[in-house]
């Protein structure tokens, strides 16, 4: 990951709103229905064009494809690795269980979109795992490569995404394998080809973890912390293993407690988990600093740094209200994590998370992304004028 000495850099997560027509596509497919793979190839790939000039209008330093190949940032993986079938059952997360009244609201909210979920229509291991995805990921990096090329902008620093194998684990449960270890080490060994693949394409790898903080008040609710963070021990092994001999540079590891709009009452803190986190061999951490939950665990940073040469990526722009963040907001939220990591130029300016993590899911509006997008770019240029004085080079 690159920083910027002169100016703080501006990137996001990973999904962006697609289409409405890719997106009742996905959905469809998701639900087990018949649909056209021409149709549905065609389509992504013409998102994928218009994706990424609308992120260099927007002042995004650091694109991405904005996942419009993918159904959610997760589940593409049913057609990339073997072994998968059955049916998986995600538990409900237990901020959502405990308010019976915002759980109805949340459902109704919902009712009657097309939509790829999270949480039904869910395959398992019910066999050994393998990656079989190879031909997908080079025609997936073809087509971002072509995007960025079509768009002027083929030499710019640009990321590509792909799951941790923990939440691999969690969400496509293990039905196959003697120990939930052995599942996490198959998965972890196919992965690294896509890990891999992403990184000889040219491109930063965005390793998307949200188990080592969502899995908390999921899988891991009625268990004591300590077994969580023995999880997360494990995870960060697995995903130290898959990316053994990778340019540490190269990658950026995001975290957070799940992109849904709910209480978050039941989120493990920050200083809990990040002692486990930081063993991560990476050269950036992608974390959610602008929802009202979180915003202050930046502090965290004061007693237990970054590696000297490691880069936050802070979100400063939440990705689950339609709120458009002003400017000065996000200079300033800037400028109080630069104080905590102790050096602006280590910093960028990023989001919370994806804005349609699944297709469909999104909760904000596909005209206001851009906005907060573009409000996000210029807050970032007053942050710079303020910290490094060069926020207009």
């Amino acid at each position: 990951m690159q920083s910027n000495a002169e100016r703080i850099l501006t990137t996001h997560t990973g999904s962006l709103p697609r289409p409405r027509a890719l997106t009742r596509l996905y959905a469809r497919r998701a639900r087990g229905e018949a649909v056209d793979l021409a149709e549905l190839h065609a389509a992504a790939r013409a998102a994928v064009q218009a994706i990424v000039p609308k992120q260099l209008a927007a002042g995004i330093d650091i694109p991405n494809d904005g996942e419009q190949g993918r159904e959610s940032f997760v589940l593409y993986l049913r057609d990339r690795l073997t072994g998968l079938g059955g049916e998986s059952r995600r538990v409900p997360f237990q901020d959502v269980a405990a308010y019976p009244d915002f759980q109805e609201e949340l459902k109704a909210s919902f009712a009657g979109r097309e939509t790829a979920s999270l949480t039904s229509h869910l395959p398992a291991a019910i066999g050994p795992v393998a990656y079989v995805g190879a031909e997908a990921m080079r025609a997936e990096c073809a087509e971002f490569r072509n995007a960025l090329s079509a768009a002027g902008a083929g030499q710019r620093q640009a990321f590509m995404a792909a799951p941790s194998p923990g939440i691999v684990a969690a969400v496509v449960q293990n039905k196959h394998y003697d120990t939930d270890d052995a599942y996490l080490a198959a998965l972890a060994k196919a992965l690294r080809a896509e890990y891999a693949a992403i990184i000889e394409a040219g491109f930063t790898l965005q390793l998307d973890c949200p188990d080592l903080a969502l899995e908390r008040h999921g899988a891991w609710q009625d268990r004591p912390l300590s077994d969580f963070l023995d999880f997360c021990t494990r995870v960060v092994a697995a995903i130290n293993g898959a990316i053994e001999g990778l340019p540490r540079e190269r990658i950026r590891l995001h975290v957070c407690w799940g992109n849904y709009e709910a209480p978050h009452d039941a989120d493990v803190p920050f200083e809990e988990i990040w002692p486990v986190i930081r063993q991560l061999q990476v050269g950036a951490f992608v974390l959610p600093f602008a929802n009202p939950r979180h915003a202050h665990e930046h502090r965290v940073f004061r007693k237990l740094p970054l590696a000297e040469d490691q880069v936050l990526v802070a979100g400063v722009i939440d990705t689950l209200t339609n709120f458009v963040e002003h400017p000065e907001v996000v200079a300033e939220r800037l400028e109080r994590i630069a104080q905590s990591i102790g050096d602006p130029t280590r910093l960028m300016a990023g989001t919370d998370c994806g804005f349609d993590t699944s297709a469909g899911r999104g909760r904000v509006a596909a005209d206001v992304v851009w906005a907060k997008l573009r409000s996000m770019a210029e807050g970032a240029r007053l942050a710079s004028d303020r910290l490094l004085g060069k926020g207009r080079t």
